[in-house]
């Protein structure tokens, strides 16, 4: 008997107006589909997003990583046979003496450096926002301390600052009082070096929480003025609450840059007089370079602290994120 071969079964998918549309034939099992012309566009454009990633923040990463866990000296990085020492690297860092000053300015500096800078820039977003003349031209000046380069702003504040012949303590001659030694005094090098470091910083706070402030509908300002509501209840009960989320990624993305703040530090105190202005980011730097017998696996455990305090701080933020969203 002879037997009859079957054409493809194409099926016939109804669709809208009466007509079919013949479907694909379905895969066969233990078949994978082949990916699609789209699927080859995805991954055309990820990858040189994946290579940027692997190449310039993971590879790094992990190198910083195998520098604390090993004993790398100069000829280590030569001959590459450092020896793998565990988390001793990490012990000698907190037995140092310096690591109980370095936390505390490193809080220090960044808690009061993410609060005026966060101040400042919200009450100059709220006053620019009024949109006066020369509103514009004003904002764009004030993002000159941004635009600088750090070595630029860094030494400008040198400058000033010096006890001899700098504008602030000629200023404060001309008023009766004192001069004050901001650099060369241990009472006063943390404080020059915050100062400096929220004057670069309000920019970037304001520009962030001004382009926030234009997504609030004017209508409920007008709404809440009709109602009797003054200027400053208006910014509790309309503005502050509807910029949180622009103030949370403002502060997150603060908090990272000046945790990480190196510049300006060593630029003016280098750290000093007597490590009153050393925090985990100059420390960090000085035992990798800044001895004649650099340690490179201590130097490279502060850095990974630094990475680590980011790291939760951003995890804290993307879980309230979620709350939010779900709430």
């Amino acid at each position: 008997m002879k037997q009859t071969t079957r054409p493809p079964d194409h099926r016939s998918v109804p669709v809208r107006g009466g007509a079919a549309a013949t479907a694909p034939p379905p895969a066969r099992r233990g078949e994978r589909p082949r990916p699609t012309s789209t699927q080859w566009a995805a991954w055309g454009f990820l990858a040189p997003v994946t290579l940027y990633l692997a190449l310039f923040y993971a590879y790094p990463l992990y190198r910083n990583l195998d520098l604390s866990l090993r004993n790398y000296t100069v000829r280590s990085f030569v001959q590459g046979d450092a020896p793998f020492t565990g988390l001793a690297n990490y012990r000698t860092v907190f037995d140092n003496p310096t690591f109980a000053p370095a936390l505390l300015h490193t809080a220090v500096f960044t808690a009061v450096c993410l609060l005026f800078q966060y101040a400042i820039g919200l009450a100059l977003a709220v006053f620019f926002n009024q949109h006066f003349r020369l509103s514009a031209t004003l904002r764009a000046l004030f993002l000159v301390p941004w635009l600088l380069p750090l070595i630029v702003s860094a030494s400008t504040w040198s400058w000033m600052l010096n006890s001899e012949s700098g504008v602030v303590n000629a200023v404060l001659h001309a008023v009766g009082i004192g001069p004050v030694n901001w650099l060369t005094s241990p009472s006063w090098s943390l404080t020059s070096v915050i100062i400096a470091n929220i004057w670069i910083g309000v920019p970037f706070n304001l520009v962030v929480l001004h382009s926030g402030l234009q997504s609030i509908p004017a209508g409920l300002y007008e709404a809440a003025a009709l109602d009797g509501a003054g200027a400053w209840r208006r910014f509790w009960s309309i503005t502050f609450p509807l910029l949180r989320p622009v103030s949370a990624i403002t502060l997150l993305l603060g908090l990272v840059y000046t945790l990480k703040v190196f510049d300006i530090i060593w630029i003016m105190t280098k750290g000093g007089p007597a490590d009153s202005s050393t925090t985990f980011a100059t420390w960090s730097y000085q035992l990798g370079f800044g001895n004649l017998l650099p340690a490179f696996g201590p130097g490279a455990a502060v850095g990974n602290l630094l990475v680590v305090a980011a790291l939760v701080f951003g995890l804290v933020y993307v879980r309230v994120q979620r709350r939010q969203a779900l709430s």
